[in-house]
């Protein structure tokens, strides 16, 4: 007797629901019955040109997360191309950072979670750069919390993408307003790694104090509000910055705010690190993988939450702290 052939391609994906629409097409819920029905996040790309191929975004977006294997980057399974369309199969989460704040306020009261899942966010990206990925569009809706063990995982690499040399020359438009680095809003077209932990020190200030840090809604009220907070930035205190083509000798020249009365509620040690992922001057914004031996951690370390320090011996310039993964179930 034959054996029953097991479905392939598209038809192992059932389609379940929408769950919303991006830039090139729909994101639905599937079950895999190749796996028990597990649930997988189908994002379905339209290929409106057949002679342009397959859109670069989603080629760069594919590249970049199959070389991704990290407890805390949302894992690409599966790609397939039917039907003049790409689809993109991951693991499927349904909660993301924003909503968990919106909906669970209460539970970013306690100073454990917030160190839990700023500590995985840093690991996460820490990797991503040591294989030379910069994310660029991190905020609280790009993060998703797996509800089974409490991990957060970096999503959407949409705008990511590989860079081969430390500093390089990229297009304008990337990172969602709030969580923008000053060096892009001052019109850098060469960022590199720092523009990354920016964003993570946004998100962070805003688990604490459950509201966002500088929420601008222009660029210019964005750099303004980022002034008001760390003080107009001077050749002193970032030098160069009078020669990024956005920066104006008119800017309003505000003073620098504690940070302490701004986050009353988070401890010297969370301050300090806060302080070293806000700094104006990219190269000496502290990187992901510095951050991660940082003594804000020390509790996590103390109850074996987190490895104890030590050195990762994976190879690369910014071998980052992927051999602090592998932790907690």
């Amino acid at each position: 007797m034959a054996q029953r052939q097991r479905p392939s391609g598209l038809d192992r994906y059932e389609q379940v629901g929408k769950i919303g629409e991006g830039t090139y097409g729909v994101v639905y819920k599937a079950r895999d019955t190749r796996y028990n029905g597990e649930l997988r996040a189908v994002k379905q790309i339209r290929l409106e040109q057949e002679e342009e191929g397959v859109p670069s975004t989603a080629i760069r977006e594919i590249s970049l997360l199959k070389d991704l294997q990290h407890e805390n980057v949302v894992g690409l399974l599966d790609v397939v191309h039917e039907d003049r369309k790409l689809h993109l199969v991951f693991e499927f989460l349904d909660l993301d950072l924003k909503k968990h704040m919106d909906t669970s306020p209460q539970a970013y009261k306690d100073p454990l979670r917030v160190k839990r899942y700023l500590y995985q966010m840093l690991d996460g990206i820490a990797y991503c750069h040591s294989h030379r990925i910069l994310h660029r569009d991190l905020k609280p809706q790009n993060l998703l919390i797996d509800r089974a063990n409490d991990k957060l995982k970096l999503a959407d690499f949409g705008l990511a993408r590989a860079f081969g040399i430390p500093v390089r020359q990229f297009t304008h438009e990337v990172i969602t307003l709030w969580y923008r680095a000053p060096e892009i809003l001052l019109g850098s077209k060469h960022y590199s790694t720092p523009v990354d932990l920016w964003s993570i020190g946004c998100i962070f200030a805003e688990m604490v104090n459950q509201k966002p840090l500088f929420p601008g809604d222009s660029e210019i009220d964005e750099i303004f509000k980022i002034f008001q907070i760390r003080g107009t930035p001077d050749e002193e205190t970032y030098p160069g910055v009078t020669t990024l083509p956005d920066f104006k000798e008119i800017f309003p020249k505000w003073r620098r705010q504690d940070l302490k009365v701004l986050v009353p509620t988070l401890c010297a040690a969370g301050l300090d690190l806060l302080d070293k992922l806000l700094e104006y001057v990219p190269a000496r914004r502290i990187s992901a993988k510095i951050a991660l031996t940082h003594p804000y951690f020390d509790e996590l370390r103390a109850i074996d939450e987190i490895p104890p320090l030590r050195e990762w011996n994976g190879g690369g310039p910014a071998a980052a702290a992927g051999a602090v993964s592998g932790r907690r179930g």
